[in-house]
Formats: structure tokens, C-alpha cells, sequence
């Protein structure tokens, strides 16, 4: 296989072509006995009869589909813009180092209740 064809691929062949015939009828063969078995020809026949009657209705749910679910991709986009740039720290060595740090510190209640070890040598 040369790079040329990797690229650029192979023509599409045309359904007519001798050379494809029996392999374009046995796909389509095979195609419509999956949309009978899985229910898919019943689906889209219900949807086109729905389209054709309701076609104001259709349309508006299609698009605010569309519409709702590239609005949902933008505000994630954005919350994980957001949350990229926080103060939090980036790494989580520096996230252990900062809670060992508030560890070992002692709290200010702990010095006024049983002394501060460092002055009275306890």
C-alpha cells in the first residue's frame, strides 16, 4: 500500500460497477434484514409519517436537540476552562506537601490547651 493511498484512499466505487455489483446488493441485503430484526425500519417509518404531519414540530424538536446539546458541550468547555485556571495547586505533590505542612503545624487551640511544647520542653 503506498503513502499516495493511505492519504487519499480509494475512489468510492459506483453501485452499477460490475466488479462491486454482488458486494453492493449483498450490503444492502444484509442491511435491510438488520433494520426488520432490530425494529430501525418500523422506527424511521413512524418518524418519517411524524415528520410529514407535524413538520413545525419536527423541525423544532430536531433543532433544539441540536441546539441544547452544543449549548451543554460549550458550558463544559467552559466549567473546564474555569477549573484549569483556579488557585488550587496544579500538582498533587503540591497538594500533599500543603496538607503534610497544616499537619504538622500545631493549631493555635492545641497551644492554649496543653502548652506549647517548644517553651516548656514537654
Amino acid at each position: 500500500m503506498g503513502i499516495k493511498k493511505i492519504i487519499l484512499g480509494e475512489p468510492m466505487p459506483d453501485k452499477n460497477d460490475p466488479k462491486y455489483k454482488q458486494k453492493y446488493e449483498r450490503d444492502v441485503e444484509a442491511g435491510r434484514k438488520f433494520a426488520n430484526a432490530s425494529g430501525l425500519g418500523w422506527l424511521s417509518g413512524r418518524i418519517t409519517i411524524f415528520a410529514k404531519n407535524h413538520k413545525e414540530a419536527f423541525l423544532f424538536i430536531t433543532f433544539g436537540t441540536v441546539i441544547l446539546l452544543f449549548s451543554l458541550n460549550i458550558i463544559g468547555m467552559v466549567m473546564s476552562y474555569r477549573a484549569s485556571h483556579s488557585n488550587q495547586p496544579a500538582q498533587s505533590v503540591q497538594r500533599v506537601d500543603s496538607a503534610m505542612r497544616r499537619q504538622a503545624s500545631p493549631k493555635a487551640s492545641d497551644i492554649i490547651r496543653h502548652g506549647n511544647p517548644r517553651l516548656y520542653g514537654e
